[in-house]
């Protein structure tokens, strides 16, 4: 890696060299927390083997308050083990769409947007908000932002999928049960890596005036571009950014990695097909429940991890989940 950067060729491509850049610093500081475990370790047990005959009570809980710790710091280290993902390293761009559930499914895609963000937060991932349009009485009917961190991708694939909420409506007069769902679609950025061709005639570019926090004249300018891909119909809108140019260079970054990991994906069907596996539907594929009422629970119907502390989950406490994800998925990928 050390030599790949002193290539004169690489600093040739921007967005390359940062993104080898990255994976270089983040590779490093993996390898000195590594480090700094192992010398933990090994003090530990020097210093347990030092006093194992005449050690006092309150060393022994000394010692194993930080056994403990160090417990706690290999399962944080050990879990980076399982994104072995060929773009698990590669930050993520996460859309969220309202589905079935009217004004109810546009409010729990607006609660979906806030857990995730919360969720980023709490791993000291950078959030940058793309494009975000708000539902007709409540909530939101889609969002997308980007999520900027170490194996950004790699943690939040594991909420890409069907969300499914259960509870009694605040939006329902008769105070009736509904169930709501909403879609979460996580891709890698790809950047200047995603190998796709855009030709002019494919695209439909729209112009209109942006809703958002752009710059200054961002609700008085045709600034909010969105991009039509007219032979797969995949849209992708952008109007958080401050000029029209930016707006149009995000979506079609977002444009393209979306195409390439379509094109993975499809590779990936033709091989579940000729191994006589089929893949259900997007919106038949619910990965995860969050029951109100009658009763608090949140489960995964793929790790089958389960908790009833639905207002933590809400509220961005999503570690256990995805970490049951990953290793679960790192199980299924070895059969």
């Amino acid at each position: 890696m050390e030599k790949k950067l002193q290539e004169p060729e690489l600093w040739q491509n921007r967005e390359q060299a940062q993104a080898v850049t990255t994976e270089h610093a983040n590779l490093k500081k993996e390898i000195e927390a590594w480090q700094e475990l192992s010398r933990e370790a090994e003090a530990l047990l020097a210093l347990a083997e030092e006093f194992k005959d005449e050690a006092e009570e309150d060393l022994v809980a000394d010692l194993e308050q930080k056994s403990a710790k160090l417990e706690q710091e290999f399962t944080a280290l050990e879990f980076t083990v399982f994104f072995t993902g060929e773009w698990d390293e590669r930050q993520a761009i996460v859309a969220i769409s309202a589905g079935a559930g009217g004004t109810d499914a546009q409010d729990w895609a607006e609660m979906l947007l806030s857990m995730l963000l919360r969720f980023a937060e709490r791993k000291n991932f950078k959030t940058r908000l793309i494009d975000k349009q708000s539902g007709q009485e409540a909530g939101i009917k889609s969002a997308v932002f980007e999520v900027n961190g170490q194996y950004a991708f790699g943690i939040f694939k594991s909420e890409s999928g069907v969300h499914r909420l259960v509870r009694i409506s605040p939006y329902d007069a008769e105070k009736m049960r509904h169930t709501s769902f909403a879609l979460v679609d996580v891709i890698p950025d790809l950047g200047d890596l995603a190998d796709v061709e855009l030709k002019d005639e494919d695209l439909r570019i729209d112009v209109f005036r942006s809703s958002g926090h752009g710059g200054q004249s961002v609700n008085t300018t045709d600034s909010a571009v969105r991009i039509v891909h007219i032979p797969t119909g995949l849209t992708v809108t952008c109007q958080n950014e401050r000029s029209q140019l930016q707006n149009k260079q995000t979506a079609l970054k977002i444009l393209k990695s979306r195409l390439a990991k379509r094109q993975i994906e499809e590779r990936e069907k033709k091989e579940r097909q000729i191994r006589g596996e089929v893949k259900s539907a997007a919106w038949g594929s619910q990965i995860r429940s969050y029951v109100l009422h009658p009763y608090k629970l949140v489960k995964d119907h793929r790790t089958g991890l389960e908790t009833q502390d639905v207002d933590a989950v809400l509220a961005g406490e999503l570690d256990e989940f995805s970490e049951a994800f990953v290793r679960w998925l790192a199980k299924k990928e070895k059969r």
